[in-house]
């Protein structure tokens, strides 16, 4: 919560990442905070990204390289996302899966 109050700027969402994220606010903290994820969206708070033709290969390219993690396809759009747009600070409460994938751009920033 402190990094959508402090972050300047929207923060960009991976639509691949949307679907799993309302699934986990809905399934886990309820309706009303899937709700307002959804309306930050709307307001433009978060920004959703969508995956461009260039990404696929990338994103399975890295769902083969961590395989046992298991990275998954959500997880990697954040990173062929990130380095298509040249961002290296990746918001993320998965410090698990993020502080092992190795970026094309060099080491990231995981926030918070």
């Amino acid at each position: 919560m402190e990094l959508l109050e402090a972050h300047v700027g929207p923060l960009i969402v991976p639509t691949l990442v949307i679907t799993e994220v309302t699934y986990l606010l809905g399934s886990r903290l309820g309706a009303d905070a899937e709700v307002r994820f959804l309306g930050d969206l709307a307001a433009g708070n978060l920004l959703a990204e969508s995956v461009a033709a260039s990404d696929w290969m990338r994103i399975a390219e890295l769902v083969a390289t961590y395989r046992d993690l298991p990275l998954g396809t959500a997880d990697a759009s954040v990173i062929a996302a990130a380095e298509r747009l040249g961002i290296r600070d990746i918001a993320t409460l998965d410090r698990r899966h993020f502080t092992v994938v190795r970026s094309r751009l060099g080491d990231l920033t995981l926030l918070p």
